[in-house]
């Protein structure tokens, strides 16, 4: 159980691990979690195992989770291994506008709040956490060079932004020589694909590096759940937020059933857990530089933390693919191989093999770095 090949983030130079350890469980104040002591044992049992790459935002627990992040650094010595990765954009003051959103008002205030709760005086990767549809990109990425000019911030990304935003915001970075995005940190599992129609093509021409987030579906893809006459049995988050409207919870659904069905069989012909499978599958999938993965439970995080232990043949990887495939749209139905042969006259225009431009894999002293 070894996590010591290490990813750049998009196209800069930092090293990552291919799995990021998410925090978003440390601290029991959303009604879901684990205590400090559970939470500890989960970062040192993460670290141990060569993981440098942690993933929390500051309402996270209402700030906990970066609280215990940078203690749990600390007290172990690691600040110069560890890379830390935070995120703004969540308003922790009702009637105070400008304490949310993207303006820089928010971001200057929201950095100071999380370099103190992380008693560091630098943050590795400074995420936007969610598009607020007001802010323009001009200004959010003038504010972060200034962070990263300040030595207050490193690397910088963007989470869950429509497409066309990342695309103009990485832009500009280019025309006006400001600090460019690292890493577009986004939803994707066997469940949740839509990101393949843009993003993933989007990351890779512009240089941005995906952090998936939720590659379980919130616990779905763990077999923890199965639809029945009254409903759907079984214990956890999905069940604990069940009233709550966030998209990234309403996972329940005849579609995704079919999807859990055949990674069970799987998971079963391969003689691995549903959650390594499914984790396997996202963390090898074009585009993808990191995935996420928390746990509340130590035995959570040492099975997550064995899906990169094995390869999956082509003939499985297809059945999930065939599976989980998303519903063709418009315009993106008009790209498929009909209306393309349309295009080139019938004859067959293929893309550029994935090692057009050849990979580096360098090891030394133990440590993989592609």
């Amino acid at each position: 159980m070894t996590l010591n090949t290490y990813y750049t983030l998009g196209r800069s130079g930092l090293r990552v691990s291919r799995l990021a350890l998410g925090t978003m469980t440390f601290g029991t104040e959303w009604g879901w979690g684990s205590d400090e002591s559970t939470a500890q044992q989960l970062f040192n049992t993460y670290v141990d195992a060569g993981g440098n790459f942690i993933d929390t935002a500051d309402l996270y627990t209402g700030g906990t989770s970066e609280t215990w992040v940078g203690k749990f650094i600390a007290e172990r010595n690691l600040r110069d291994r560890m890379i830390i990765a935070t995120k703004f954009s969540y308003n922790a003051e009702p009637g105070n506008p400008n304490a949310g959103g993207n303006g820089r008002k928010n971001i200057l205030r929201a950095v100071e709040g999380s370099l103190q709760r992380l008693g560091t005086d630098y943050i590795d990767l400074y995420i936007l956490h969610t598009w607020d549809r007001i802010t323009p990109a001009e200004e959010v990425m003038r504010t972060l060079d200034d962070l990263v000019r300040s030595g207050k911030v490193r690397h910088i990304g963007l989470s869950d932004t429509p497409a066309w935003y990342a695309a103009r915001a990485q832009t500009l970075a280019e025309w006006r020589g400001y600090e460019p995005l690292s890493t577009l940190q986004l939803e994707y599992s066997l469940v949740e694909r839509n990101i393949e129609r843009e993003f993933v093509s989007l990351g890779t021409e512009l240089g941005m590096g995906i952090m998936v987030w939720s590659p379980l579906a919130s616990g779905l893809l763990s077999g923890k759940y199965r639809p029945s006459e009254g409903g759907v049995t079984g214990e956890g988050r999905l069940e604990t937020v069940k009233g709550i409207q966030n998209p990234a919870f309403q996972k329940f659904g005849e579609r995704n059933w079919r999807i859990v069905a055949e990674l069970e069989q799987v998971a079963q012909e391969l003689g691995r857990s549903m959650a390594q499978v499914a984790v396997n599958w996202v963390a090898n999938r074009p585009g993808v530089s990191s995935v996420i993965v928390g746990a509340t439970k130590l035995s959570q995080l040492e099975d997550n933390l064995k899906a990169l232990e094995f390869e999956m043949p082509a003939e499985l990887r297809q059945r999930l693919e065939t599976v989980s495939r998303p519903e063709s749209q418009f315009p993106y139905s008009f790209f498929d191989a009909e209306i393309q042969g349309m295009i080139h006259g019938g004859t067959t225009v293929g893309l550029k093999p994935a090692g057009y431009y050849p990979e580096v894999l360098i090891q030394s002293g133990g440590t993989g770095v592609a």
